[in-house]
């Protein structure tokens, strides 16, 4: 293949693509590559794959659902993050009672 026409094609390919983060849908290779899985990747790669062949543009549904999956799980964990900070202090009885007897 000719590198000067392989750049252009991914050129051509990253001016066609208007998300700055596109998503896309990945195709089987023969190198182990599963079809079907979505990624968010920048507008450079997701041209270089379109022109290689390893993946597609996912549609505008698709996208919006894989983002709104991301924004769940990105909540979830900062939810469960959160939890884990939680703090306990132990404080012993005796210290409590004196407390309590001066007010």
């Amino acid at each position: 293949m000719d590198l000067k026409i392989y750049y252009q094609k991914i050129r051509e390919a990253r001016r066609q693509i208007t998300d700055e983060f596109p998503i896309v849908v990945s195709n089987e290779t023969p190198d182990g590559g599963k079809r079907g899985r979505l990624t968010e990747v920048t507008r450079d790669l997701a041209a270089k794959m379109l022109v290689d062949g390893t993946a597609e543009l996912a549609s505008e549904t698709a996208a919006a659902q894989f983002r709104q999956r991301q924004e769940e799980m990105r909540t979830a964990a900062q939810e469960e993050l959160a939890a884990s900070k939680v703090q306990l202090t132990v404080v012993p009885k005796e210290f409590l009672e004196r407390i309590g007897k001066k007010g």
